[in-house]
């Protein structure tokens, strides 16, 4: 299939005053796709809503979003959805416009070639020596300022691993480089909590509301390091993905064990 990118609807170009661009004033979403239908659409939606609000920006209609959607979400196959929503064009300088006129931009791509043996035997993951800042007002959020997880990126080019693992200013796990992670220990299953940064997944949601109903013992709190070198099992998981388990990390090894399978029959790979 080819590529897509429509902006407010239209096969155009994005205003290069838009904030977007500017100053990463906005949210995205990046989903599943399968036959014309969006996995999780409701999770992601609450989460681009969630994020509107925190910084202030009209969140677009659910109607309109889920009929562009339906119009342009090819019919059969799977494909990679992102919903880019900006605050809009504005003047230079970082006042915001007393009006804002939020620019939406769909892109829908090609399902990428994931490796089916991840999900059997798990994949490698390498700590960055990059640190995330700390910001509770942007934590959980999914926006546009992503250079942390770019330069996080360039330190694995030469690296046999799948993700890097992305640690805070004091040190605590948060998560991958483009996933969240879980630990499993003791049948217990912990992830954390995002207070001061990170990105709160639609499928580490998932994963959250699934394990009550699994009878699996889940928390979110402060994970270090060397917990998560200790832990039974690790996983990752994104929208896109689902659930990898982590068979490397470091150096140290882990099978890919019974919590693990669980939640991937549960929710899908």
């Amino acid at each position: 299939m080819n590529s897509l990118w429509l902006v407010n609807g239209q096969p155009t170009g994005v205003d290069p005053a838009d904030r977007g661009l500017a100053y990463g004033d906005g949210l995205f979403e990046t989903m599943a796709a399968r036959d014309g239908e969006i996995r999780r659409l409701d999770m992601h939606l609450d989460r681009l809503e969630t994020g509107c609000r925190r910084l202030e920006i009209p969140p677009p209609a659910r109607a309109s979003i889920a009929a562009e959607l339906q119009t342009h979400c090819p019919r059969s196959g799977r494909a990679v959805v992102k919903l880019i929503v900006t605050r809009g064009s504005g003047a230079r300088g970082y006042p915001v416009p007393e009006h804002p006129q939020p620019t939406r931009v769909l892109a829908i791509s090609p399902w990428p070639e994931l490796v089916e043996v991840h999900y059997k035997t798990g994949i490698a993951v390498r700590t960055c020596a990059l640190r995330l800042g700390e910001s509770s007002a942007l934590a959980g959020l999914k926006h546009l300022n992503r250079l942390e997880q770019v330069l996080a990126q360039l330190e694995l080019r030469d690296a046999d691993v799948q993700q890097g693992l992305l640690l805070d200013t004091r040190d605590y796990v948060v998560g991958g480089t483009s996933c969240n992670v879980f630990a499993a220990r003791g049948g217990q299953l912990v992830t954390p909590a995002l207070a001061r940064c990170g990105i709160k997944g639609v499928m580490r949601r998932a994963v959250l509301e699934a394990a009550p109903r699994l009878a699996i013992p889940a928390s979110e709190r402060d994970l270090t390091l060397d917990e998560l070198r200790a832990a039974d099992e690790v996983f990752m998981t994104n929208a896109i993905v689902g659930i990898w388990p982590v068979s490397s990390l470091d150096g140290r090894r882990f099978a890919v064990g019974p919590i693990t399978r669980r939640l991937m029959d549960e929710l899908g790979g």
